[in-house]
């Protein structure tokens, strides 16, 4: 084994691809991809409320508004502006907070929470305690750059040789950079929305469970968007411009018939 004094570099075993590198990338794979439609099975159908699915139509209105209202005539930018940011308009009615749904009285929530677990933190702390186990004491790859001593507790987990070089990867490490960055290769199998992302799913057991959408706030933010929105026509000039091209288009075919004769 080549140390960090000595500088002689350290050749792995072309096996350790074979055996340890690539089952490892495919174990998080696969495990990824079971994960991801075991939750669409386990997953419960959620209600939605009529109304909230009126505000979420509303808002969406008014960001088209703002966002492509150059494209219709001053006269019915004003006239639309004025439904939703009028003295009565849609989005100056008072919204109540929404109230969170606590999970202790509501028992399909304790339930869905139930399954966030069992789909999400034991499938990872069983396969990583196999892996550990099966593929200890492993270096499985380098990273292309050199590395403090600070990142070898982070990268090279199982292997307590103080003397090697921090870029090594361990095969633990190794395991649970997989298990947090596969993230594109489930987004190409599965698209963006999936159940697969381990770090996804962290994110969203760690916010708040069952909190719907402040429509109070997202009203506000609207309103005071669309209200600072200029109309500038966009197709003020178009009959000008087309008849300029034409024109110009022209030019150049009669220059370039004269030329030619």
């Amino acid at each position: 084994v080549s140390t960090q004094s000595t500088g002689a570099e350290l050749l792995l075993d072309p096996n350790i691809r074979v055996y340890v590198f690539i089952p490892i990338v495919l174990i998080c794979l696969f495990v990824g991809l079971i994960r991801h439609y075991v939750t669409i099975l386990l997953e419960s159908d959620k209600k939605t409320e009529l109304s909230q699915v009126a505000d979420t139509h509303l808002l969406r209105r008014a960001r088209l508004l703002r966002e492509n209202g150059n494209h219709i005539p001053r006269d019915a930018f004003m006239m639309r502006r004025h439904y939703f940011n009028g003295p009565n308009g849609v989005l100056k009615v008072e919204k109540q907070s929404p109230a969170a749904a606590n999970p202790m009285t509501d028992p399909s929530m304790m339930a869905d929470m139930m399954k966030g677990n069992l789909t999400n933190m034991i499938p990872m702390v069983v396969i990583g305690g196999w892996i550990n186990w099966t593929f200890s004491g492993f270096v499985t790859t380098k990273v292309p750059f050199a590395l403090t001593l600070r990142f070898k507790d982070m990268l090279q987990r199982g292997v307590q040789l103080t003397t090697l070089d921090a870029s090594w990867v361990s095969s633990a490490s190794w395991y649970f950079i997989n298990v947090f960055g596969l993230r594109s290769i489930y987004s190409l199998f599965l698209g963006p929305d999936n159940e697969a992302d381990q770090s996804m799913m962290m994110t969203a057991q760690m916010t708040a469970p069952g909190a719907p959408p402040d429509m109070k706030k997202a009203y506000k933010e609207e309103w005071e968007a669309l209200e600072v929105r200029n109309h500038r026509w966009a197709l003020e000039n178009i009959t000008d411009n087309i008849l300029y091209k034409n024109n110009s288009v022209d030019s150049s075919y009669q220059i370039a018939q004269k030329s030619v004769n």
